[in-house]
């Protein structure tokens, strides 16, 4: 039985760059960001696992919808597709990675080999828009 895995991220550009990060034991990098608890709403989860991830606050008056883009798991069976929906915002506070998180990293298109699948469809609609 096929299974989907529904999260959310963050997209945060700099410099034609993207913020991503590498969890405790992983070698593929993930766009920030992560599932939705029981009864949050996408804001209320981004927010929280932004927090979590990287200590810092996004700015909700600041969130912007990119899109919605699906493709095999990373790491999982063939019959696993993960449903990514992207958003942009500002934050405030600093960047410091906390709890699963090992490493962040700003990449650029030519990096997108070292992120998961859904991962490099986003980087490609980011190039297409002229964003990476």
């Amino acid at each position: 039985m096929a299974k989907i895995i529904d999260k959310l991220a963050w997209l945060y550009i700099k410099n034609k760059r993207i913020l991503s990060t590498r969890s405790k034991g992983k070698d593929t990098f993930y766009l920030p960001g992560g599932k939705r608890d029981d009864g949050e709403s996408d804001w209320e989860a981004l927010q929280r696992e932004i927090q979590e991830e990287l200590s810092v606050d996004l700015v909700q008056n600041s969130l912007h919808f990119f899109g919605v883009f699906t493709a095999i798991a990373h790491g999982h069976s063939n019959d696993t597709t993960v449903k990514m929906t992207c958003y942009f915002a500002e934050y405030t506070g600093n960047l410091v990675i906390a709890n699963e998180i090992e490493e962040m990293a700003w990449l650029t298109y030519d990096e997108k080999w070292k992120s998961s699948a859904v991962d490099h469809l986003i980087f490609d609609a980011l190039k297409a828009k002229r964003l990476l």
